[in-house]
């Protein structure tokens, strides 16, 4: 993830991440423009997404293969829902009482919630996935060979 001289990100060797993550990206067609912002939450994430995947019953984490699978899931989720707060962020209108420090506040804590929020969605997919012969197949279907 490093950048040139001229500040245009370097482009992902997709070969050089996790097959896992790779999976999800090839499968979610995701665009390249965004495959540093993919690798880059995937890598402070972990913490937070294993936490998670510890919660789970097994019943749940059954459901995939390991806990790399859950976290690529959950990584492409958030940067899409990263992508998609950011562009709404910029349109709203703040307070005009607001200094920047605040809005920078109010912006980066509704990120970061938009981003828990992509975890819990994923854990209460994957825990509906045990009852849910289609939505369990469409968990599998992404990491298909």
């Amino acid at each position: 993830m490093s950048e040139t001289q001229n500040n245009e990100m370097v482009a992902v060797d997709l070969d050089a991440i996790s097959p896992e993550l790779r999976k999800v990206i090839e499968f979610d067609a995701v665009p390249a423009e965004m495959h540093n912002m993919v690798v880059s939450i995937h890598e402070v994430t972990e913490e937070a997404v294993q936490e998670s995947w510890e919660g789970l019953p097994a019943s749940a984490q059954n459901i995939l293969d390991n806990f790399e699978q859950f976290h690529a899931l959950i990584s492409v989720s958030q940067a899409f829902a990263g992508v998609s707060t950011m562009e709404e962020i910029n349109s709203m209108e703040m307070p005009a009482d607001m200094s920047d420090e605040e809005k920078e506040d109010y912006r980066a804590r509704l990120l970061d919630q938009v981003l828990q929020n992509c975890i819990k969605d994923m854990v209460k997919q994957l825990k509906k996935a045990r009852r849910d012969a289609i939505l369990k197949r469409d968990f599998k279907d992404v990491f298909a060979k």
